[in-house]
């Protein structure tokens, strides 16, 4: 990760964090971007550009270039940002599902959009999302949400053909996150078998490493010990 230039949207939540404190101890920086407002000055290895809804195409391209332009390049997307809704079909609101695909699909869209063009002046340009073990079959109550993952998978799939030998596109697959907000909504479950943030946080970067540059359009699951 030295010297690398990353861009990670959703840098404020829990994994986001993780990801950004793990790279900027190997030697990368960080630009990171979240629809909370910025609270962290630039530095030369560290900028927050908060404020940000990437579901709009025009604020994603406008946050990615501001931190290219920041660094003066850009070498990897960690498409982090995104939500989780549990609602059965039947009963549930079509504006769920509108949400779903806006929280998880369009923002990796819009910020892949944005990125390419940098990613590609990169020699080793990569692109990172966060699909779902959830979406490959999806039990009650995770209709929307898995639909929306689904949709990040074959966007992964899309995009790795499509840049194929200028840049590298992979998405991981993981199972439940072991994070505050997962362990309050779920209180009785062993969270020992869910994967932690760093856990996941070393896949990805291994996958926005030069070490990873044989493989692009991989639904990695990262499954914990579940």
């Amino acid at each position: 990760m030295q010297d690398k230039v990353l861009v990670v949207t959703g840098a404020r939540g829990a994994l986001g964090k993780v990801v950004a404190e793990i790279a900027r101890s190997r030697g990368a920086r960080v630009a990171g971007i979240d629809h909370a407002p910025s609270q962290v000055p630039a530095t030369p290895d560290r900028i927050e550009i908060g404020g940000v809804d990437l579901s709009d195409a025009a604020q994603a391209k406008t946050a990615v270039d501001a931190a290219a332009k920041h660094f003066g390049q850009l070498d990897a997307l960690i498409n982090i940002a995104g939500g989780f809704a549990f609602e059965t079909v039947g009963d549930g609101d079509i504006k769920t599902w509108q949400r779903m695909h806006a929280l998880n699909v369009l923002t990796a869209l819009n910020a892949s959009r944005a990125a390419l063009p940098h990613l590609a002046a990169s020699r080793a340009g990569r692109i990172v999302n966060i699909g779902a073990m959830g979406a490959l079959q999806a039990g009650s109550g995770m209709g929307p949400y898995a639909a929306s993952k689904a949709g990040v998978h074959r966007l992964t799939e899309a995009l790795a053909h499509e840049w194929k030998g200028k840049v590298t596109v992979n998405a991981v697959l993981p199972s439940i996150i072991d994070t505050a907000a997962n362990r309050a909504d779920m209180p009785k479950a062993d969270f020992s078998k869910w994967v932690t943030p760093q856990e996941l946080a070393e896949v990805i970067l291994f996958l926005a490493s030069d070490a990873a540059s044989g493989i692009t359009g991989a639904l990695i699951p990262v499954g914990g010990r579940v």
